[in-house]
C-alpha cells in the first residue's frame, strides 16, 4: 500500500529537486548570513566610534586648520634639522585627534622626559596653559651623535631609557630647534613666541590640567635616513586651542569687514602730508621748430591772452584751481579766485585722487 504525502512535504520535495538538495540549501544559507555578517563588521570598523559622554569640543574645520599648520611645522622642521644636524630626516603629520589628558599621559614609561612649552601671544602675553612635546630617546640620541661630530649611523635605544646629566644638557638644546620652529609654523595665521618652560623626567605625575580635560594629540613621525622611524608626540590643552583659535577668526572677521567700511578719512590723514608741484599755466600756442630754432634773446612770444587774464594751477596733471597772477613779498605769486569743477569729459575727483597717487608713487619709485 503506498505511503500518502502530506502538502507540505510534497513542498519540501520540490524545494529539494529546484535546489539541487536540502542540505545544500542550508548550507548556502548559512554561508551567506556568515558572508553578510562579515561584511557587516567591516562595514562597521571603518566608521569611528563616538563616545556621547565626551563630545567632540572642535569642529572638522578646526582640526583641519590645525592639521595644515602643523603640516607646514613638520616641512620647516625638516628642513631645520636636516641643516642643523646634518641627518636625513622626513617628518611627516601621522596623526591628529581630539582625546582626553589621560590618554596622553598613559602612553609615557617611567623614565620618559616631557617638556612643557609656554606659548607668548603678541599683544595678549603669556598663556596660562602650556602644550607639551616628547620626543622618542632613539631619535634625540641620534641627533646628539651627529652634533657631536659622530657617523650617519642611527643610534637604537629602549623606549624606557635613561638620559644621563651630559645627554640632558644636550637634550634642551635639540628640543630649542624642536619648539622654535612651530613659531614658523603658525606665523601664517597668527604670532605665537614658543619658549620651553621645564622638563619633567616623571611626565606620568605631572598635571599641568586636569586628567578628563580636552586635549589634541599630535604624533610626527620621523624617518631617519631611511633607517629607524622615531615619533614625536604633541599635546595642545583643549584652552589654549579656544584661545588661538578665537584670535584667529578675529582677525578673519576684521579682514572680511575692513574692505567694506568707509575709509576715506583714513586713506587722506595718511596722504594729507604728500607732497605735489603746482604748476601756474597762463596760456598755451604752437610753434614750429622752425621758429623754435630762430629764437633769440629778448624776442617776444604772444599768448594772446591779456596780462590779467587767469592763470590755471596743475596739481600734477590735472587742473584745479583758476588764479590771478601777483605780488607778494617781492615775489611772484597767484591767487587762487576759482576751483576748477569736473565735468561730463573731466575726471571725477576720485579718478585725479588716484591719478595724483600713483604719479606721486612713481616719482618716488623712481
Amino acid at each position: 500500500m503506498a505511503d500518502v504525502l502530506s502538502q507540505s512535504q510534497i513542498d519540501e520535495l520540490l524545494k529539494s529537486m529546484s535546489g539541487g538538495g536540502g542540505s545544500s540549501s542550508k548550507e548556502e544559507k548559512v554561508e551567506e548570513t556568515k558572508a553578510s555578517a562579515e561584511s557587516e563588521k567591516k562595514e562597521e570598523e571603518n566608521f569611528n566610534k563616538y563616545d556621547f559622554y565626551s563630545p567632540r569640543k572642535f569642529t572638522k574645520d578646526k582640526i583641519k586648520l590645525l592639521r595644515s599648520i602643523y603640516e607646514n611645522y613638520a616641512r620647516i622642521l625638516t628642513s631645520q634639522v636636516n641643516g642643523v644636524f646634518r641627518v636625513l630626516t622626513d617628518i611627516t603629520v601621522i596623526e591628529l585627534r581630539e582625546s582626553r589628558y589621560y590618554e596622553y599621559v598613559n602612553m609615557f614609561h617611567e623614565n620618559d622626559c616631557m617638556t612643557i612649552v609656554d606659548a607668548y601671544i603678541s599683544e595678549k602675553g603669556k598663556s596660562n596653559v602650556p602644550l607639551m612635546i616628547y620626543c622618542t630617546p632613539g631619535l634625540i640620541i641620534t641627533l646628539i651623535n651627529h652634533m657631536l661630530g659622530g657617523g650617519d649611523s642611527v643610534v637604537r635605544v629602549e623606549d624606557n631609557y635613561r638620559y644621563s646629566d651630559v645627554e640632558m644638557a644636550l637634550y634642551k638644546k635639540v628640543l630649542d630647534y624642536v619648539i622654535h620652529s612651530m613659531d614658523d609654523g603658525f606665523s601664517n595665521y597668527i604670532n605665537i613666541d614658543f619658549k620651553m618652560q621645564r622638563v619633567e623626567e616623571n611626565p606620568s605625575m605631572t598635571q599641568e590640567i586636569g586628567l578628563d580635560e580636552t586635549v589634541v594629540i599630535l604624533v610626527l613621525n620621523v624617518d631617519v635616513s631611511g633607517i629607524a622611524a622615531e615619533k614625536i608626540r604633541i599635546c595642545i590643552p583643549g584652552t589654549l586651542l579656544e584661545h588661538i583659535f578665537k584670535i584667529i577668526d578675529n582677525r578673519k572677521h576684521i579682514a572680511r569687514g575692513f574692505s567694506y567700511e568707509n575709509n576715506s578719512d583714513v586713506i587722506m590723514n595718511h596722504i594729507k602730508d604728500t607732497k605735489f608741484p603746482i604748476t601756474g599755466q597762463l596760456g598755451v600756442i604752437k610753434l614750429d621748430i622752425s621758429d623754435i630754432y630762430h629764437l633769440q634773446v629778448g624776442d617776444v612770444i604772444d599768448l594772446n591772452k591779456s596780462a590779467k587774464s587767469k592763470v590755471k594751477l596743475y596739481v600734477g596733471r590735472q587742473p584745479w584751481f583758476m588764479g590771478t597772477m601777483g605780488v607778494h613779498k617781492k615775489n611772484i605769486a597767484v591767487r587762487i579766485e576759482d576751483r576748477i569743477r569736473p565735468t561730463g569729459k573731466d575726471k571725477p575727483t576720485e579718478e585725479i585722487i588716484a591719478d595724483l597717487l600713483s604719479e606721486s608713487v612713481e616719482q618716488k619709485t623712481g
